[in-house]
């Protein structure tokens, strides 16, 4: 008789992979590929949109704004909803609830519908995007292909960007503006079948409860700063609008902070934000948002509004945008778990940082290939960098706070975003008035100037933050990161 040694696994052996988790990794990526794109589309949509519906200039800000408040405001919640109702069921509802909201909306008579169309899509997208993060950190626990999965969710999401554009001038050109709101739907079809045939039911044990009153502070605090920094952009940052929901939400948020150390079952556990790796990760996420999102405003005025771009020829210049993104998350997603987290998230700033000083020497006779190609490579690669980077450390070994762990990464972004635009927006308005007032027939130089002006400070600001992310990440093996370190 013969024993085969190597063949009884040992109860204290760890799992093993997941069989069908690459079919799930394809699954949750299509699904926040819906999610990106949507981010893009609509801001291509909304002047035939704005025209079809008979919307005033206040009213369409509000449709970009009311995704992002109820987005970025609600995604704490959405985190641990996630794991109050487990990933699959989070996915199926959040992927059920974006595609019912883009049909409302595709369908809307008035801006009213449209609106409440798009704060819906906001809210469903808070609940899967946490999901989303969740379901790849359980798929994906073993290092090395945790770091080949994430480059290729970084790799796919890379392409959401130029996709969302150039899909966007394509249907508004050549079809409707409704097409696309239309164009989620069979994105979440194909995803939901995804998730029901590749991604499992967790084991259920006992179900977390749910903050409640960490979960109106967070929220409440989350959305009055989204809405104060969307309105410093319009009404300047003195305004009453603008001073009184700013100072708001930094009370509301204090107050949360301070309530998280003082409740059973925090909202946001404060150990998943002092690890200093995570701390870091958030950190970088939300000063490379304030940096890329700026850019992105800058040259889509600039290829439009100076060079003359139509919306399809617009898309088509970002696509190195994207080819720079899908490089970066590639590159790190195979140093990701052997690199320290430092030497990986420090680096990716620098990159934005550098891009940007090429954007603060921008002309209006620059042209695209010799100066707007380079800048837009650059800022994808240092964010594909940065953000595989985040979003793998964020969720490495953080146990039951997985999905709000990765959450907190989304709102440093949303964050940053609201924060970068309004900003460097209004240094921005701030230098081309000035440069008008000298030059008064200049108005494309002026225009190029504020750009200029705001990027420049834009590039300090990063290099500032890429050495704060360098103290503060430390010196520590990243593959240390243990749940409440």
């Amino acid at each position: 008789m013969t024993t085969t040694v190597g063949s009884a696994r040992h109860p204290s052996d760890p799992p093993l992979p997941d069989p069908r988790r690459w079919w799930a990794l394809a699954t949750v990526a299509t699904a926040q590929l819906m999610v990106g794109i949507d981010l893009m589309i609509v801001n291509i949509a909304l002047p035939s949109a704005q025209r079809s519906l008979s919307m005033s200039d206040p009213t369409r800000q509000w449709v970009i704004t009311i995704y992002a408040l109820c987005y970025g405001g609600l995604l704490l919640l959405g985190g641990r909803l996630s794991d109050l109702f487990g990933r699959r069921r989070s996915l199926l509802i959040g992927l059920a609830g974006f595609a019912l909201a883009s049909a409302l909306g595709g369908a809307a008579t008035g801006p009213a519908t449209l609106l409440a169309a798009r704060g819906l899509q906001g809210a469903f997208g808070a609940l899967l995007t946490p999901a989303v993060l969740g379901t790849m950190a359980a798929s994906f626990p073993l290092p090395a292909e945790r770091g080949r999965a994430f480059g290729v969710y970084g790799t796919v999401m890379g392409s959401s960007s130029g996709l969302g554009v150039l899909l966007g001038g394509v249907l508004t050109e050549y079809l409707d503006w409704r097409w696309c709101m239309y164009v989620n739907i069979p994105i979440a079809l194909a995803a939901g079948a995804g998730v029901l045939y590749a991604v499992r039911s967790a084991p259920v044990g006992s179900r977390p409860r749910v903050d409640v009153g960490g979960a109106l502070l967070a929220t409440a605090g989350l959305m009055a700063l989204v809405y104060g920094f969307s309105r410093a952009e319009i009404d300047g940052w003195g305004a009453a609008i603008t001073f009184g929901p700013l100072t708001t939400g930094v009370l509301l948020l204090a107050v949360f902070a301070w309530a998280q150390h003082r409740v059973d079952h925090p909202l946001l556990p404060p150990r998943v934000i002092l690890d200093r790796h995570r701390g870091g990760s958030y950190l970088a996420v939300l000063s490379l948002a304030v940096g890329m999102f700026a850019a992105l405003f800058f040259l889509t005025f600039y290829l439009q509004n100076v060079l003359g771009y139509p919306p399809v020829r617009a898309g088509l210049a970002f696509l190195p945008l994207t080819a720079g993104l899908m490089l970066g998350a590639r590159t790190v997603g195979r140093l990701v778990s052997r690199a320290p987290l430092r030497a990986l998230l420090t680096p990716g700033l620098l990159t934005l940082a550098v891009a940007l000083g090429l954007l603060g020497l921008l002309r209006v006779d620059s042209g695209y290939w010799l100066h707007v190609l380079p800048v837009l490579f650059l800022v994808g690669l240092g964010t594909g960098w940065v953000l595989i980077t985040a979003n793998s450390t964020a969720t490495l070994n953080a146990g039951a706070d997985t999905s709000v762990a990765g959450a907190a990464v989304m709102t440093a972004q949303q964050m940053g975003a609201s924060l970068g635009t309004a900003l460097l927006s209004t240094i921005a308005g701030t230098a081309a008035a000035g440069y008008l007032a000298a030059h008064p027939t200049d108005v494309d130089e002026a225009t190029v100037h504020g750009f200029t002006v705001a990027s420049l400070s834009a590039a300090a600001f990063l290099c500032l933050a890429a050495l704060a992310v360098f103290l503060i990440t430390g010196r520590r093996d990243r593959r240390g990161l243990t749940p409440g370190a």
